[in-house]
């Protein structure tokens, strides 16, 4: 990844921090820098107690996904916080409530048990008196883990709040109406913050201008996976494809990448699927090996593959999953077609056109090209 660190692994779960966190450490040790070395000490560290305390938060969120079957990928520190990347979302209104409620409540625990801690070792003191820099770390850091909750639960998406509106709503709404509803709250909160920080606070211009975006991403999405919802693959994938054979030079490849549009080759051996050249990795290998190196030495051998009776809603969930551009569509196990981001987005504006709805189902984020 790049611009990342990996900090660890626990629980199954890679960690990671991104570069741009470190903006964060440095800006804390600058600030403090006049107090003295004692002053920038205590400043860093209690910055990485936050995200400590963060860290556990999204675990809360991915051990309790976990639970109810849901894996998850990693989870990355940035500078505005941190976020767990499952790799979907609970099917059951129940479930991601849960989900979305138990990062909060890792806060609420820890904060629950600073607040023991001070009141038996008589350390506990009001908090009219308490500062950013001022008073007692760990009381700092209770109320740090308070706000966090407070935060967390404000109703909009991206923030763990909305999630929770979306959920209680899709206990008596469909899911795509109650996702609508928790979107349009979370904008309306959204214009709240930006009409706030115009009056005194440049902060949240920029959290509302997240929290927006975040809002709208989601109902898209859910838009999109609402109309894929019972429509087979075979409906929507490309029949007219190139393929190359396991023991073709690399320079086939690049011929096909230059002739015509397609990014990704299927690689087949007697009929069946024994991998995937991708664009990026026939670029690479094009730059460090000979030209007359044989495909089977490139190709990826790890891939998804779907047959053509298939949703594409479930297909679109492993797209989004692998990370992968290209799946490969087999009837009875002979290949049949394939199936990209880009051509499902296509089929999403056809099927919207012919409804007379536009575009409006096709996120940028899928539509980013024609075939």
């Amino acid at each position: 990844m790049k611009w990342q660190w990996k900090l660890g692994r626990f629980f199954g779960i890679d960690v990671y921090i991104h570069a741009t966190f470190l903006l964060i450490i440095a800006f804390v040790a600058w600030s403090h820098w006049s107090q003295g070395a004692a002053r920038v000490v205590d400043g860093v560290v209690f910055v990485l107690a936050i995200f400590a305390c963060v860290v556990a938060h999204e675990y809360g969120h991915a051990l309790t996904a976990r639970k109810f079957g849901i894996k998850t990928r990693d989870i990355t520190l940035y500078p505005i916080g941190g976020v767990a990347r499952l790799e979907r979302m609970p099917d059951k209104p129940i479930q991601e409530l849960w989900v979305a409620l138990a990062g909060p409540a890792v806060n609420v625990v820890i904060a629950g048990v600073l607040y023991f801690w001070l009141v038996a070792a008589h350390a506990f003191r009001p908090f009219g008196e308490l500062t950013v820099t001022g008073g007692p770390f760990l009381e700092r850091l209770l109320v740090t883990n308070l706000l966090l909750v407070g935060f967390n639960l404000i109703p909009a998406f991206p923030m763990d709040g909305g999630r929770v509106l979306r959920a209680l709503l899709a206990m008596k709404l469909e899911y795509t109406r109650a996702t609508g509803i928790a979107a349009g709250i979370g904008q309306g909160t959204a214009l709240l913050f930006g009409l706030w920080g115009l009056v005194g606070n440049p902060m949240l211009l920029f959290i509302a201008l997240f929290v927006w975006i975040g809002a709208a991403q989601e109902a898209s999405m859910v838009q999109m996976k609402s109309a894929l919802a019972g429509i087979p693959v075979s409906r929507a994938m490309l029949t007219d494809f190139k393929t190359l054979a396991p023991t073709d030079p690399l320079a086939r490849g690049m011929e096909l990448l230059v002739q015509g549009s397609q990014q990704d080759f299927p690689v087949v051996d007697n009929g069946a699927v024994a991998g995937i050249l991708t664009r990026a990795d026939l670029l690479k290998a094009l730059a460090q090996q000979s030209p007359t190196t044989p495909v089977s030495a490139v190709m990826r051998r790890d891939f998804p593959q779907v047959e053509a009776g298939e949703m594409l809603e479930g297909l679109f969930a492993r797209l989004q999953e692998c990370q992968c551009h290209t799946v490969p569509v087999t009837r009875n196990g002979t290949l049949a077609g394939l199936v990209t981001s880009e051509n499902i987005g296509e089929f999403l504006m056809i099927q919207a056109a012919l409804k007379g709805r536009g575009t409006a189902l096709v996120p940028p984020v899928v539509a980013q090209n024609g075939i």
